[in-house]
């Protein structure tokens, strides 16, 4: 569905040049979710931008619908862009017209007939549940309600892509679940696929099936959100997912010397990583019986992703040297990922 090649993008500013974006090829299937993520400065928002040609790529191909965009003319570029839909941080409604009129402004300076205007604009209200709210400003409205307008707007000209720049960043927690929700429900029943640029892994967890990390202005990692979750090869990545979830909190523990991460000669601390291939085979109770290992979960964090668990726990095992080294290969032959933390013999 859009297909970058190789895409650079440079600003020209007084103190020199500042390359946003370094030779970033990735491809957005049709139908999928896909989220580009990265810290303030990392160039995620630009590379949106050159999605649709509201920044023109220095080098490269933008591939939109089989089309390089790149090389399109005026007229087939505006054809294009009505195809590609966008909402922002900051909603971006126009203050002085209603709700009903911000969404149905574009169809208007097509000339669209007064009837399949008011067909699908009252159409995008009921999705968004805001019909009894149509003749209100956008002043008059929660910063949930304006992003729902803004949504709306972005799907009346029946685009094939939504994107979506830090779409939830100015929400609270409750509003930004059902921001998701909605999101999710359009890509799901209309077939639209979205591209959401964030900084939160929360709203990658949420509802993307395939994920970008920038930094920088490269993508420094790319992969399925089951993968990336269970097996993030990169620092970044692996920050990124510590955001969204308290499995890495055991390392802030014991530089404070917390209680808990104080062991006895014959303990141990652990992390063990897994996924859906072995969360059903009993491994913590098999290997207490086997190796006569007691195992100690001080917490965890379990996800499920696509339909798919993975998780983290921290634990303690105690017992022999022998034992514990047999207990931590079991669990490695079994695939799960162990990483030994900290030796109750070591300070």
């Amino acid at each position: 569905m859009i297909q970058l090649e190789h895409v650079t993008k440079t600003f020209k500013t007084k103190d020199g040049d500042v390359q946003a974006v370094k030779d970033v090829s990735i491809h957005v299937k049709e139908g999928m979710i896909y989220g580009i993520i990265g810290f303030s400065g990392a160039g995620k928002s630009t590379l949106v931008r050159c999605m649709n040609l509201l920044e023109r790529p220095d080098e490269g191909k933008v591939i939109f619908d089989g089309q390089d965009l790149t090389q399109a003319s005026p007229v087939e570029l505006r054809k294009s862009r009505k195809k590609i839909g966008m909402i922002f941080q900051h909603f971006n409604l126009l203050p002085a017209l209603t709700i009903y009129e911000n969404i149905a402004l574009s169809l208007r300076m097509e000339k669209t007939p007064k009837d399949e205007i008011d067909a699908k604009v009252m159409n995008l209200l009921e999705l968004i549940d805001l019909v009894e709210r149509k003749d209100s400003y956008p002043s008059q409205l929660s910063g949930g309600q304006k992003q729902r307008v803004s949504i709306a707007r972005a799907l009346v000209n029946d685009p094939k892509v939504l994107l979506c720049d830090e779409a939830t960043s100015a929400l609270d927690p409750q509003t930004t679940q059902t921001i998701l929700k909605l999101i999710k429900r359009i890509n799901k029943e209309r077939g639209i696929t979205v591209v959401m640029i964030t900084h939160e892994m929360f709203v990658v967890k949420e509802i993307c099936d395939r994920v970008a990390i920038m930094d920088a202005g490269r993508v420094v990692e790319e992969g399925d959100i089951v993968d990336i979750f269970s097996h993030p090869q990169e620092k970044m990545t692996k920050e990124f997912i510590s955001t969204a979830s308290n499995a890495n909190k055991i390392d802030e523990l014991i530089e404070q010397q917390h209680p808990i991460t104080q062991l006895k000669e014959n303990e141990q601390l652990v992390r063990l990583q897994y996924d859906q291939t072995n969360t059903s085979h009993p491994m913590i109770s098999e290997i207490s019986r086997k190796f006569n290992v007691d195992c100690s979960i001080i917490y965890g964090n379990i996800e499920i992703l696509q339909e798919s668990p993975i998780g983290t726990l921290i634990c303690v095992l105690k017992g022999s040297d022998d034992d514990i080294r047999n207990s931590i290969a079991c669990f490695k032959q079994d695939g799960i990922r162990v990483e030994v933390i900290k030796r109750g013999h070591i300070d």
